[in-house]
């Protein structure tokens, strides 16, 4: 018998709707509807959250009769649900200035010592504690009003269901959720003044929310990188990076790492399925060629990965997380001024950009994953690497040179595959997570990147180091 499932994979630059056929420990799938996802600025830089729904009904009319269907997007941001459901403004994009230096201030109020040792996350300035401290600070009074608190995938997931609910994996991307306690972080809302009622119950990832008309609508892993790592196998050797706007770059593990050693690297403990852990760290990733391109007004975003050159050139290397590339107006000139202040190099053309950016996303990695050993005991040999950033196989090749660690790249539809596995998980057509996983991976193989002997690396590198924020 086939089983079709419908996932809706919503990101930061475009959302698409994907179905999911399996038969015979068999999985195969098709986008049926593709959208944008583009923001709007008007009082403040928005999600135009409305339309997306609009795109996600004509994906569900596409996709024609479904066993089940669920949502994941990215994370962080959130909406405010006011009596009987409705929504009470557009959510924030976590782009949006208005939480310029507002992290700083509520580390006035609460030390970044004790935040960390009740949430376990990542210092981002986008993060959905700092979002919600300056919207009590500038409208308290919608706060107050207030019935609900959601992420964007609750959101999504609520206009499908019609059940409100908080999933596990995106709550505690926010910031405001205790991992070890496995409930919101009660004593920082309360010295912060954020309303409590707010805050429900959290679902954990393969909640079936309801069901209606012999569809299950399921809380998958909604944070997009959880349901990414929902798709692959693990192992203590294993590290994940999904690759997109941003890069993710972790691996599982049984409990959260909330210890000094693991705030001072600023890494992250977010929620994974199945109990697990999903310790990593947020890195900026292809937004700072999106943003190239955005600026240089190119529409093939292909022919600029091509750029790149096979073997790496070091003129000029960056830290991918430098404050200054977060939303800047003109990424290029960002990343010039970056060189400039370090005295390097400028880069001169697209393609001098194109190979700053790689080669400096490939030492982060390095960076990052050697942090990652110091924290886990771990020694890892293979990073498994999911999402669009799959496809790039110069970046994938770069990795593992600058690792010296094993490759495996796939699937690229990792996020949709995760969402989907949860669903076959939740409404049980297989019987365990590590079955789905069997299934994806024996019908989607990867590709392998080997690593190459290249001392270079190890100089660039380096180099590299030095351009990194002191500890």
């Amino acid at each position: 018998m086939t089983r079709r499932f419908l996932a809706f994979d919503v990101g930061a630059e475009s959302g698409r709707a994907v179905v999911g056929e399996l038969e015979s420990e068999r999985l195969t799938m098709r986008e049926v509807h593709r959208w944008a996802n583009e923001p709007v600025r008007a009082d403040a830089l928005r999600w135009d959250v409305l339309r997306l729904w609009r795109d996600m009904q004509i994906g569900r009319q596409s996709a024609g009769q479904v066993d089940a269907m669920g949502v994941c997007t990215w994370g962080v941001d959130y909406a405010l649900l006011g009596e009987d459901g409705v929504l009470l403004e557009n959510p924030y994009h976590y782009r949006d200035s208005r939480t310029d230096g507002v992290m700083e201030r509520v580390f006035e109020r609460v030390s970044r010592a004790e935040i960390y040792a009740q949430t376990g996350i990542q210092f981002m300035p986008i993060n959905t504690l700092y979002q919600v401290y300056a919207q009590s600070q500038r409208t308290p009074k919608l706060l107050e009003v207030a019935k609900h608190f959601v992420t964007v995938p609750d959101l999504l997931n609520y206009w499908l269901s019609g059940k409100i609910a908080c999933e596990y994996t995106n709550a505690t991307t926010t910031q405001m959720y205790n991992p070890a306690t496995r409930d919101w972080a009660w004593p920082i809302l309360d010295q912060l003044g954020i309303p409590k009622h707010l805050f429900g119950p959290v679902v954990a990832p393969g909640t079936v929310l309801s069901r209606n008309d012999k569809v299950a609508y399921v809380a998958p892993a909604c944070h997009d990188t959880g349901s990414a790592v929902a798709a692959i196998a693990s192992d203590n050797e294993t590290a994940f990076l999904s690759s997109g706007t941003w890069s993710l770059m972790g691996a599982e593990v049984p409990q959260p790492i909330m210890t000094p050693e693991a705030l001072a690297f600023n890494f992250t403990n977010e929620g994974g399925i199945g109990g697990t852990i999903r310790l990593l760290k947020n890195i900026m990733g292809m937004w700072l060629l999106q943003s190239c391109r955005k600026t240089w007004a190119v529409d093939d975003y292909a022919s600029l990965v091509a750029m790149a050159q096979r073997d790496p050139v070091f003129a000029s290397v960056i830290d991918p997380d430098h404050g200054s590339f977060l939303h800047p107006e003109d990424m290029p000139a960002a990343i010039a001024a970056f060189c400039k202040s370090t005295d390097q190099p400028v880069p001169s053309t697209h393609a001098d950009f194109v190979q700053c950016i790689f080669e400096s996303l490939a030492l982060k990695y390095r960076y990052v994953l050697e942090s990652l050993g110091k924290l886990t005991g771990a020694r890892y040999r293979t990073i498994r690497v999911v999402g669009g950033g799959g496809r790039n196989a110069c970046l994938n090749q770069y990795t593992a040179d600058a690792t010296g660690c094993r490759v495996v790249a796939g699937p690229v539809e990792a996020t949709a595959l995760g969402n989907i596995a949860m669903q076959v998980v939740g409404t049980g057509a297989v019987d365990s997570i590590a079955e789905a996983r069997q299934i994806i991976a024996g019908s989607f193989p990867p590709d392998v990147y080997e690593p190459r002997s290249t001392p270079a690396w190890d100089t660039a590198y380096h180099r590299f180091k030095q351009y990194l924020p002191k500890a």
